[in-house]
């Protein structure tokens, strides 16, 4: 199916859905060409506007399309200024996607947003908020149990760089994102270093596809439970399986398997939540990554920010 075929099928739900203030297509589809094929394990974002905070729809299925929404309020997208400081909301408004929007207000804001994404001032902006994320979230990781916290914020290293070059800070496929651009760069010894602070730098394919194989059986015990509403629940069910299963064995193959470690881990953690222990494999996998004490694991991240500063400007030089 191409994207937009899949987007269409974004655009028919919107408009099923009665009162909606706002709404408009973000995510990895809106970086990609409309007649590019919808890859394994890809979905499509839709971001709904909304008065109030609610919690995220999630993930589902509809005409053969894997659905994502998410929802944002008028107060988050109050001003030009305050979207294109935030790297999420302004590469979702960088272009026009929208969807409905009875008032003209987000058409506005739209405008706006894709008028100055690109201007240097706002993509410093940008970066420097990352790096702010990253160094406050990585100093409150102070248990060992706080896998999650030391994983994804060590994983936004990532974005930085991304950010720097004005390209999607995808969430999967980050580091194989990134691997592109710094190979683009003449930089390849960079993307080492990211995989390093990751722990994933010395693993073999045939190590990664062991870890591979038991996350799937974790996350297929995991889908089976009825979960409590966690932020990340629509993410391991059934109809989710194609995006963290099937989507990590075609990184292994394509022998991006270091690449595919970041999401196999973020998964495993996920499922070890909603099960109430780790499954068999996860400790395993902890200590591939060095991770057995996030705590200190965190300090290393932090002491690899100078470095990640380097490389931005690097990268913002051209």
């Amino acid at each position: 199916m191409r994207i937009m075929e899949a987007q269409a099928v974004a655009r028919a739900w919107v408009a099923e859905q009665d009162g909606l203030e706002g709404a408009y297509l973000s995510g990895s589809t809106t970086w990609l060409p409309a007649d590019a094929e919808l890859g394994v394990g890809s979905d499509v974002d839709i971001m709904v506007v909304t008065g109030r905070e609610r919690p995220k729809l999630g993930k589902f299925r509809r005409d053969g399309v894997l659905l994502e929404v998410s929802y944002v309020t008028w107060e988050q997208l109050a001003t030009p200024e305050r979207v294109l400081a935030d790297y999420h909301l302004a590469g979702g408004l960088r272009t026009n996607t929208i969807l409905t929007d009875p008032s003209g207000r987000l058409t506005a804001l739209q405008a706006e947003v894709e008028r100055h994404y690109a201007e240097p001032e706002w993509v410093r902006r940008r970066c420097a908020e990352i790096e702010r994320r990253i160094a406050d979230g990585l100093g409150r990781v102070d248990s060992d149990e706080q896998v999650m916290g030391w994983l994804f914020l060590t994983g936004v290293t990532t974005h930085v760089l991304l950010t720097a070059a004005l390209r999607n800070p995808t969430v999967r496929l980050r580091y194989v994102s990134v691997r592109e651009l710094l190979l683009e760069r003449g930089l390849p010894e960079a993307h080492e270093e990211l995989l390093a602070v990751l722990g994933a730098a010395h693993l073999t394919p045939e190590r990664v596809t062991g870890h591979l194989a038991t996350m799937t059986r974790a996350f297929d015990l995991a889908a089976a439970v009825e979960a409590p509403p966690y932020p990340f629940a629509s993410d391991i069910t059934p109809e989710a399986r194609p995006i963290a299963v099937d989507g990590a064995h075609a990184l292994v193959e394509r022998g991006l398997h270091r690449e595919a470690m970041f999401w196999i881990a973020a998964t495993h953690a996920r499922c070890a939540t909603i099960l109430g222990a780790p499954a068999p494999g996860y400790r395993e996998l902890l200590a591939d990554l060095g991770a057995a004490s996030p705590v200190a694991r965190a300090r290393d991240t932090l002491a690899f920010l100078p470095r990640l500063r380097e490389l931005k400007e690097l990268i913002l030089a051209g």
